[in-house]
């Protein structure tokens, strides 16, 4: 919804830009009275005036009425408060347990432990356990 409040917005802001600009101001008149022949005009004498002024009027309430929507909207838009409150958690299950026969250990021969580093200046000690 306010994705397409901001798109009707824009193209609102850009049609009532282009209607301003369409428009000649009040001083325009006089130069039509020194032979400027408003006969000329597109929309008649006085037709462009009433009818730019309420194209004007109608695109300046559609871009009042959305820019008090989107305000409306981004001051009642209730953001999470954290980013875990965005992503759903996954819901939580006990660690698999196998339920077939135990993997095979390898035939090979079995290795002797590996001797511990010692810290050097230390005495060393047998690692024979007595």
């Amino acid at each position: 919804m306010t994705d397409f409040l901001l798109i009707v917005q824009v193209l609102v802001a850009v049609a009532l830009t282009a209607v301003i600009l369409i428009q000649h101001g009040k001083g325009a008149d006089m130069g039509a009275s020194f032979g400027g022949g408003s006969s000329q005009t597109l929309f008649g004498a006085r037709g462009s005036a009433t009818f730019l002024s309420r194209v004007t009027a109608v695109l300046a309430t559609i871009f009042f009425a959305t820019s008090l929507a989107l305000a409306y909207r981004s001051a009642h838009h209730v953001a999470p408060a954290s980013v875990t409150e965005i992503v759903p958690v996954a819901p939580r299950s006990a660690p698999a347990v196998p339920t077939g026969p135990a993997p095979a250990q390898s035939q090979g021969p079995a290795q002797a432990p590996a001797p511990l580093p010692t810290i050097p200046g230390t005495p060393a000690k047998s690692q024979s356990g007595s």
